[in-house]
């Protein structure tokens, strides 16, 4: 339309509609038009074929690295390094000390020094540590070759629930932690029968266990160089999505946050104390890094301690390496279906709580039975109700931090906590206790019984805080200043159950 003086007339803007505080998820990208299906979709299968079978390798290695002392144990290692009384365990337990201490700072240098570098970095250091164990000629050399591994491992878990939080949406996110993570069952199996071999090995002064670690170390930094330059950064470094997928997978990210970060993009969050607080202040840390105490403690002895359990029913030193194969192959299974339907669901804690359930069965079958034959039936059923716990307790933690740097942070703390259970963890069976190692089980099942509690109380807690944002009790926190320092306390961010 037109003006007296022939200018046209600019239009009279369109009135703004309301948009109460729960709605408004972010100003920062709040009008963001939710991508498509068959999109997302895409992005999602592209991301999976090139991530999940680099860090698949990863922890398949590392938890090779860490556990096939247990099978150099009845390979000779013990009788040659003279491991009497409770040494054994002792060099167990120093490989957790450095372990401990690197989690949370490993995590916070993650991005700064590059995921996509750091994570293969660890795994070529911890390789060659762990070839260098079969260079070992007395308990000493043991305890520290076991210490500088501790140290090497000490960022990787962690490392890799951070990583994959960059990449993918949060309920997306607890199946590509299993799909990763059912490599440490597999390990077992693997490991198992990969040390029946390499035990028979003797020459060059060297005989049995020695080849173990060399052979499994060495595999283990030549991996590690392959993945030096197959992984990326951030979702920003992408190399393999087209211009409209990659838009895609940053905006997913930025709609999954639901307003608890300014931008949705890890490239440009910034660090700064005041997310390490947030993070430790989070009533799921807390319960959930306890919760993972109570899991790892059954997981790490079962690790550590399945060919010894099952040499003590009668079997061979041979015999029992194989047997340790079906009860991991079993968890192995277990892990990947709990993890694909925990996500289809949206759940974590139901399938914690039916996990520690079934490993509770198998312990007492271990603890009431005196038949060889019911007791390696209960390994079973420990194997396929521990190792699913593992990915869904760290998956849901995950899920419920918000921006990077408060779930790097809470991610390490809980990694660090539970880490705390191998001490438990490698005393739990002696000498002593042998054949039945009661005493151990026993432990076993209680610290199973904590969990189904924190479980539980976790599940109650979630549920309370969602519905006090649903109902709008929580927009006072609007009126704090920065919406975008609000993080996971965004009135707009749901906790997963």
């Amino acid at each position: 339309m037109a003006t007296p003086d022939g200018k046209d007339k600019p239009p009279s803007p369109l009135p703004t509609p309301f948009i109460s505080p729960i709605e408004k998820v972010s100003t920062t990208y709040s009008s963001l038009t939710p991508i498509s299906p068959s999109l997302n979709k895409t992005i999602t299968r592209k991301l999976d074929r090139h991530l999940m079978p680099w860090l698949f390798g990863l922890w398949l290695l590392a938890f090779i690295d860490r556990s096939n002392i247990g099978n150099a144990r009845i390979s000779g290692l013990s009788s040659d390094l003279h491991l009497d009384a409770n040494k054994f365990n002792i060099a167990l337990a120093v490989f957790y000390v450095p372990y401990i201490c690197y989690d949370v700072p490993s995590n916070l240098v993650l991005k700064y020094f590059k995921a996509g570098y750091y994570l293969p970095g660890l795994l070529i250091s911890w390789g060659l540590i762990s070839l260098c164990t079969g260079f070992v000629k007395s308990y000493a050399g043991l305890l520290v070759a076991r210490f500088f591994l501790g140290l090497a491992e000490g960022g990787l878990l962690g490392g890799m629930i951070v990583y994959l939080a960059m990449f993918y949406p949060r309920h997306q996110l607890l199946y590509r932690i299993t799909l990763f993570y059912c490599a440490a069952p597999l390990s077992g199996a693997f490991g198992g029968l990969l040390a029946t071999g390499l035990a028979q090995i003797s020459t060059g002064g060297y005989e049995g266990w020695p080849f173990i670690f060399f052979v499994e170390g060495a595999m283990t930094v030549v991996f590690g160089v392959v993945v030096l330059f197959m992984l990326p950064h951030t979702p920003s470094d992408v190399k393999f999505l087209t211009l409209e997928e990659h838009a895609g997978a940053l905006s997913r990210m930025r709609q999954d946050a639901h307003g608890s970060t300014a931008s949705g993009d890890v490239e440009h969050e910034k660090f700064n104390w005041y997310w390490v607080r947030r993070a430790l202040l989070n009533v799921n840390t807390i319960v959930l890094s306890l919760n993972f105490f109570a899991i790892i403690t059954p997981i790490y002895s079962f690790s550590l301690f399945l060919p010894t359990i099952i040499k003590s029913l009668g079997y061979t030193s041979i015999y029992a390496q194989l047997l340790t194969v079906p009860p991991n192959v079993c968890a192995f299974l277990t892990v990947l279906i709990t993890g694909y339907f925990s996500d289809r669901l949206r759940l974590r804690g139901v399938p914690m709580i039916i996990g520690a359930s079934i490993a509770i069965i198998g312990y007492i079958m271990l603890i009431a039975s005196s038949r060889p034959l019911v007791r390696y039936g209960g390994t079973f059923f420990v194997a396929a109700g521990i190792f699913p716990c593992s990915p869904l307790v760290m998956g849901w933690l995950a899920n419920n931090l918000s921006p990077h740097y408060v779930r790097a942070t809470g991610t390490g703390f809980q990694i660090m906590i539970a880490n705390m259970a191998a001490f438990i963890a490698t005393f739990v069976y002696l000498q002593k206790d042998a054949p039945r190692y009661i005493t151990g089980h026993a432990i076993n099942l209680g610290m199973l019984a904590f969990s189904i509690l924190l479980s539980t109380s976790n599940i109650l807690y979630c549920k309370w805080e969602n519905r006090a944002r649903e109902t709008g009790k929580r927009d006072r926190r609007f009126a704090e200043g920065d919406e975008g320092r609000l993080g996971y306390r965004h009135p707009g961010f749901r906790y997963t159950v």
